[in-house]
């Protein structure tokens, strides 16, 4: 009897230290996948879905503006909410020879470079090996505090920067991607400049 309890318990043993070193070698891997997505580089695509108080800003950008979008914008004005949402489509190209991974993203929009808003989004991503993948981010803020005083004219001059591939002169972002790694969730020590490659393809 003594035996078989010895021999179980000798099993236990083996199985509890296959279980740690497993556990260890994932959260080894995850630490990796964060400490390369710093070797990535990092370019903004486009910007798409891009609206201003529920107006589609492409179609201001085409000179399609019409007198229901004045409506809008005034109207947002008026009650002093001015959303912004856009999705900013950002590639990651992964130059090494292993996987980069992150599980969220904080951002901060530049507006005339200086902060102006800041959030976060939280999904998984792979960013495979020797590829490029193409991560959306949602941003979303109330634009109202620029326009206060200026009214308007302000806010149909600052719709009008923007390009057909949906990118400003006068809109900038920063990203900290991070990884959940166990149950703690590690973010890069610095924020990341994300631009427009010349060159870079819509």
């Amino acid at each position: 009897m003594k035996k078989r309890f010895l021999r179980f318990f000798t099993i236990i043993g083996v199985c509890s230290t296959l279980s740690a070193c497993s556990v260890l070698s994932s959260l080894a891997d995850q630490a990796a996948s964060l400490a390369n997505l710093a070797n990535c580089e990092y370019n903004l695509k486009n910007i798409s879905n891009l609206t201003v108080a529920g107006v589609n800003v492409k179609n201001l950008t085409n000179g399609n503006i019409t007198a229901s979008d004045v409506l809008k914008l005034t109207s947002a004005l008026v009650t002093k909410a001015v959303p912004m949402a856009m999705d900013v489509n950002i590639d990651i190209k992964n130059p090494t020879d292993r996987n980069a991974a992150l599980t969220a993203m904080d951002w901060i929009l530049d507006i005339d470079n200086s902060q102006f808003a800041q959030g976060n989004s939280a999904k998984n991503y792979t960013v495979t090996k020797k590829a490029t993948t193409t991560v959306p981010l949602g941003v979303n803020t109330d634009l109202y505090s620029m326009f206060s005083k200026d009214g308007i004219n302000s806010l149909k001059a600052f719709v009008s920067s923007f390009k057909n591939d949906g990118t400003s002169s006068k809109v900038g972002l920063r990203i900290k991607p991070s990884l959940s790694v166990g149950t703690y969730t590690v973010p890069m020590p610095n924020y990341i400049k994300v631009e427009k490659k010349t060159g870079s393809q819509s």
